[in-house]
């Protein structure tokens, strides 16, 4: 049996996306003949401008990814935080710098999932996901929401809970709260489920 390669590739300014990103690299891992790999979309702010916001220092272990590279995956999970209700502007230059691929349509037919983290329920929870599938749809990605396959956890309304049936989702709130047991378990599930559609689509 072949291996299945699943790219998780996101931005994270405060680290929540990234808490987010390695929960759906165990899940996505978790499918036997899977190999799942994490990488981050180049920043674009300077030192400087990081320093004033405060942002903590990027993981180490996890190497900036090229647009070539997304040819190598045979599926992903793009994950981002929202700003005023879309993906932040690192992921959209990213995007933008693809455009090689998308001349060849080099990844038209891969699956694509897409998680995201908010300041609270009105930054964008589902406009998030919605506004970046239009990225997807260009070059062909074939969309892959959970839906509500994640069972019970979907419906849960006695604690706060990021997500929808696009995708894992985390509220990040003034910048103090990190994402819950629930939130990491749906973030788990989401890469375990777009990883058995990769290897399905693949073999």
């Amino acid at each position: 049996m072949t291996t299945t390669k699943i790219y998780i590739v996101y931005y994270s300014l405060y680290g929540h996306v990234e808490t987010m990103a390695r929960e759906i690299q165990r899940g996505a891992n978790a499918v036997q003949d899977v190999e799942a790999t994490l990488w981050q979309v180049p920043e674009t702010l300077s030192n400087l401008i990081l320093q004033k916001m405060k942002a903590p220092s990027k993981a180490d272990d996890v190497p900036e990814i090229k647009p070539e590279q997304l040819s190598e995956a045979d599926g992903f999970v793009f994950g981002f935080p929202s700003r005023f209700g879309v993906m932040a502007a690192q992921c959209k230059a990213f995007f933008e710098a693809t455009h090689q691929l998308w001349e060849k349509q080099a990844l038209a037919g891969k699956p694509a999932g897409i998680f995201w983290s908010t300041g609270f329920h009105g930054g964008g929870q589902e406009l998030t996901a919605l506004t970046a599938v239009t990225q997807l749809a260009h070059h062909g990605m074939i969309y892959v929401p959970i839906g509500y396959t994640f069972g019970s956890g979907m419906f849960e309304m006695n604690e706060v809970k990021g997500g929808s049936p696009y995708g894992a989702g985390t509220y990040a709130a003034d910048g103090s709260r990190e994402p819950t047991e629930l939130e990491l378990k749906q973030a788990f599930y989401q890469g375990k489920y777009v990883a058995e559609m990769a290897k399905k689509l693949k073999h």
